[in-house]
């Protein structure tokens, strides 16, 4: 396709990749969901943010139980999303536009609809027995280990007719492959390559160190809150971080079956991966197993900056730690995404501060060393939405409720016209889930064009970002500073500028270190901190870049 033509298949190292929610974008059939066709029609406006591709999260066929998670065909498009030639549609217009599309494989476990599990599930001798992980009881009529679910509960569900118990990592009904058999692999292959023959550009690899367990199906130790090999992946409210996961996820054998993905993908031009890795404390270690040596994915995130934290001292740990783990990998930084409270929600203090916190978070993000994902609705300030238990679709806030709401927060629709009922997302009478008041009143159409709005702070911030090879694939470097200030240099050629945020509510001056000079300001959109002889003076919540030598 045209749109590949160009030779570039590095074009995802320092890409913005903008993650689209199928079912809250836009609705064009008014069923109160949103469709394919719905962000075909907006492709224009995801095209004037200047970012590079879309990642779409699921769209195909499930009984989305799990808003989609859960597939029982990996190889169609569920209804209330459109057709195959929906896809097709919204393929070429993204192309058309210049805009490349990543689509989410979620295959560690299909639906248990899904026929495979249906044959899997008859007996215990028909030709895909073995296709999910099966494991007998205990002689007491227990669980096989102590391992548990994510969303709640043991991470095994019995089977009547074959009189053993499966695991799953989510849902009961998301039961999980057993990737030790070669025939499920070629099975999954298959399915990439339908999608890559199709045209995709990449893919987002949904739970990408979940995909092998321990073949004994070893017992997890505990947790311990001070060793450096756990961590929590999920709230405190959830007994899944009380253990250390060391046998249900992120065995060495995934290595081999991300080496026959990249294989795959290497047989076809400019394609590229990125990996989601939930591993606690280990995440970067795994990050570094799986983007090494060229081989496996081209690049992954984890959940270090999707936390509370907005420090420089967390930033700066955060990036520092991937650097020194991550030698020749690739990462893909993002504060917001589908599974976590919207980041202006965490980070700001108070709501008047909101729409500040927004645009300098977007200015931190565009500076760093790596790729970047934006989570649709961020670039408008969207805070998170307070939704009463009734409102809730997502089973894992349903069963932690109240001490965990769950993730529809951050999943309610986009708002395109703050006067419309639904913020125009929908010409339903009822939407999937509310669109609220604060949420309405920062639609694309009341910021569009208006100078100053988050909006027009994101465009031309990740215009300032793609006009800098430097911020591309420039090394990056940190300044020690005797304040909480994340001061770093990015260094391209003969090019270097210095970047300083202050994430703090009060002034702050930065002194250059000895053997560096500043040279001319670099107009960084929305920021005006002054500089003097050898210092740099900066607001509260402000920011700076220069040239400078030495």
């Amino acid at each position: 396709m045209a749109l590949r033509a160009d030779g570039n298949a590095d074009w995802w190292r320092g890409a913005v990749i903008y993650q689209v929610y199928p079912r809250s974008f836009q609705d064009t059939n008014g069923d109160g969901l949103g469709d394919l066709k719905g962000i075909t029609q907006r492709l224009p406006y995801i095209a004037s943010l200047g970012v590079d591709a879309i990642w779409l999260s699921p769209f195909f066929k499930s009984p989305m139980a799990d808003m989609g998670y859960d597939v029982s065909d990996y190889c169609d498009v569920d209804p209330i999303f459109g057709t195959l030639a929906d896809f097709d549609e919204l393929m070429a217009a993204a192309h058309g536009l210049g805009i490349r599309v990543i689509i989410d494989q979620v295959i560690s476990h299909t639906s248990d609809v899904h026929p495979w599990f249906v044959e899997s599930r008859s007996s215990r001798t028909n030709p895909k027995a073995d296709w999910y992980v099966w494991a007998d009881p205990k002689p007491d009529g227990t669980a096989p280990n102590n391992w548990l679910s994510i969303f709640g509960g043991p991470g095994w569900e019995w089977d009547g007719v074959r009189r053993q118990y499966y695991q799953h990592n989510f849902l009961t009904s998301q039961p999980d492959l057993n990737f030790h058999s070669k025939d499920v692999q070629d099975a999954l292959l298959a399915t990439v390559k339908f999608w890559l023959d199709r045209g995709v550009d990449g893919f987002r690899l949904d739970t990408v160190n979940y995909y092998f367990c321990d073949k004994l199906l070893r017992d997890n130790p505990p947790h311990e809150p001070d060793a450096s090999d756990g961590g929590l992946d999920a709230p405190d409210s959830n007994p899944y971080g009380m253990q250390n996961h060391l046998y249900d996820k992120t065995q060495p054998e995934n290595i081999g079956f991300l080496q026959r993905f990249r294989a795959l993908l290497d047989r076809y031009e400019g394609r590229a991966t990125v990996g989601e890795v939930g591993d606690g404390a280990r995440s970067l270690k795994t990050v570094a197993a799986y983007t090494s040596g060229g081989d496996k994915l081209h690049m992954c995130y984890t959940f270090d900056l999707l936390g509370p934290d907005f420090t420089a001292a967390h930033i700066r740990n955060c990036v520092d730690a991937f650097q020194k783990a991550v030698v020749d990998g690739w990462v893909c930084w993002a504060f917001s995404n589908h599974d976590v409270n919207r980041h202006v929600s965490r980070f700001a203090k108070t709501e008047e501060e909101q729409p500040v916190v927004a645009k300098l978070a977007i200015s931190v993000l565009a500076a760093l060393r790596g790729s970047i994902c934006l989570y649709q609705g961020e670039e408008l300030g969207l805070p998170e939405a307070e939704l009463a238990f009734e409102d809730l679709r997502d089973p894992y806030g349903i069963r932690f409720w109240p001490a965990f709401k769950g993730r529809d927060g951050c999943r309610t629709p986009m708002p395109w016209e703050a006067a419309k009922a639904h913020a125009g997302f929908t010409t339903a009478e009822k939407s999937w889930l509310p669109v609220p008041y604060e949420q309405a009143a920062l639609a694309v159409d009341a910021q569009d064009g208006l100078e100053g709005s988050v909006l027009s702070h994101y465009r031309q911030t990740l215009a300032f970002r793609k006009s800098r090879p430097v911020l591309m694939d420039g090394s990056m470097s940190f300044i020690d500073t005797n304040q909480d200030l994340l001061a770093f240099t990015r260094t391209k050629g003969s090019e270097t500028l210095l970047f300083v945020f202050n994430l703090t509510r009060l002034p702050a001056e930065f002194r250059l270190p000895v053997g560096m000079s500043l040279g001319g300001v670099v107009p960084m959109p929305g920021f005006e901190a002054a500089t003097a002889a050898g210092s740099i003076k900066l607001k509260a919540l402000d920011a700076i870049c220069v040239d400078v030598r030495g």
